[in-house]
């Protein structure tokens, strides 16, 4: 039978910053949010994109369940596509992450990524990456139960055209166990400088645990 045990506090990031010691998120003052605003700034600041990108890494080594690339191997050459054709940072770190989450939310991944990168990227990015995976749908040539006309329901959309790109040049043809691709090294400077600059979305507010 399990037994209940006492945690002890978790570390703290830096020896110079204190706990708020409160059973309960009503008990916080003015004092008490000014020192845990200040440290959550700096945290953020230093462990965000190490988080995201140990998020990716994590499934370097996974095995697949058909393709002859696991997704960790399809995000690099997406993004190692994307570079090779000088697109924008963005657009790149966008590609390098647009599947993160496939294997924990398979059937909403691509509204994970979305969500995931909203106060970064600009409204271009993150309505394909709602949409990307209606947008493969015409691709998938007698796969049943899928309506390849799904996505005419968007055409005219000004981000029709950037989607149906993305999708057919970067995605549907990173799934490749041959073909040379950059290490996730070359793309680590990218997603830090992603994640330092300021926040673009207005949908920004960070709520606590």
């Amino acid at each position: 039978m399990s037994t209940y045990r006492k945690s002890k506090p978790a570390p703290l990031l830096h020896d110079n910053w204190k706990h708020i010691d409160k059973r309960s998120l009503d008990k916080y003052r003015a004092d008490d949010w000014k020192i845990l605003s200040m440290q959550k700034r700096q945290y953020l600041a230093e462990r965000q994109a190490d988080e995201i990108l140990r998020m990716l890494k994590v499934q370097a080594t996974d095995p697949s369940y058909g393709y002859t690339v696991n997704i960790y191997q399809h995000c690099l050459q997406t993004a190692t596509r994307m570079l090779q054709d000088n697109l924008p940072e963005e657009d790149i770190v966008v590609g390098l992450l647009h599947d993160i989450g496939y294997m924990v939310c398979p059937n909403t991944h691509g509204e994970f990524a979305a969500l995931l990168l909203r106060p970064y990227i600009s409204e271009r990015n993150y309505w394909m990456l709602q949409h990307h995976e209606v947008f493969q749908q015409i691709h998938f040539h007698e796969y049943d139960g899928l309506d390849p006309n799904d996505r005419e329901k968007f055409r005219g959309h000004p981000y029709f055209d950037w989607t149906e790109k993305f999708v057919a040049d970067y995605d549907i043809v990173t799934i490749n166990f041959d073909e040379e691709i950059l290490p996730i090294e070359v793309f680590e400077p990218m997603v830090k400088r992603f994640f330092s600059q300021p926040i673009q979305s207005e949908h920004s507010l960070q709520g606590e645990i």
